[in-house]
């Protein structure tokens, strides 16, 4: 059997940590490195022949750390949030370009993903709605990427929405973000991992989706099956949902 060679950047994170103890569970993978801040991704990529980088590194970073990845002719899988649309652009052209693929998922958890595929069918059946979403205080970027993901996929079924209301912010900021029309609001807080609510309302009745991840180990299955995917995949593929 042929092992598929994963290299894992940002392996001293707690996400990173993670992806290496669940690589190393696996048969028909092979972890060929680990490596961190100050370590050379593209000489270890080409040293270790590695068929597939997964990232949990920065938002500061990942883009990056993409290119190089593609440039050096590896596939990606990116858990690394803050890629921005303007990024995603720019990484779907490095895929034709280098004839390699890339995932970039805002969230590996199974459970998440489901949670976003439901919220987009009840968007055809509810004229309102709004998330919350709930993440360590150590999280780099607010809302979450699976927050903007989730209201992109409300949007794409419901198209954005124009509500009139009758509020007014006596303390700024109070009803969050907006994304299409869709109110966003971020909770960071010790003792959560991650979680997120999408909230419907409609007359006489409101609808909640709601999906916790008690901890990292969550998302690990999603990032085996994003390895044992991407080499079959077509260019940028954006959301796990697209090999499930």
């Amino acid at each position: 059997m042929t092992k598929i060679k994963v290299v894992v950047n940002g392996a001293k994170g707690k996400m990173g940590n993670e992806t290496v103890k669940a690589v190393k569970k696996e048969i028909d993978l092979e972890l060929v490195a680990a490596i961190d801040l100050g370590e050379d991704l593209a000489t270890t990529i080409r040293e270790t022949s590695a068929d597939v980088v997964v990232d949990f590194t920065h938002p500061s970073t990942v883009l990056a750390n993409v290119k190089i990845i593609l440039q050096n002719k590896a596939h990606a899988v990116i858990g690394t949030t803050g890629v921005t649309a303007e990024a995603l652009k720019e990484i779907k052209e490095l895929c034709a370009k280098n004839k390699v693929n890339c995932l970039v998922a805002p969230n590996f958890a199974i459970g998440a993903v489901l949670m976003m595929r439901f919220a987009k069918e009840a968007a055809h059946y509810m004229p309102e709605t709004e998330i919350i979403e709930f993440h360590h205080d150590q999280k780099a970027d607010a809302p979450s990427g699976t927050a903007i993901k989730t209201a992109e996929m409300i949007i794409k079924e419901h198209g954005e929405f124009n509500r009139t209301l009758k509020e007014k912010e006596t303390l700024k900021g109070v009803r969050g973000g907006k994304l299409g029309g869709i109110n966003i609001h971020s909770v960071r807080l010790k003792g959560f991992v991650a979680s997120q609510e999408v909230i419907f309302g409609g007359l006489g009745q409101t609808l909640t989706i709601r999906h916790d991840s008690i901890n990292r180990e969550s998302f690990m299955p999603g990032v085996i099956l994003g390895i044992r995917k991407i080499s079959k995949a077509k260019g940028l593929v954006y959301g796990l949902e697209n090999f499930m």
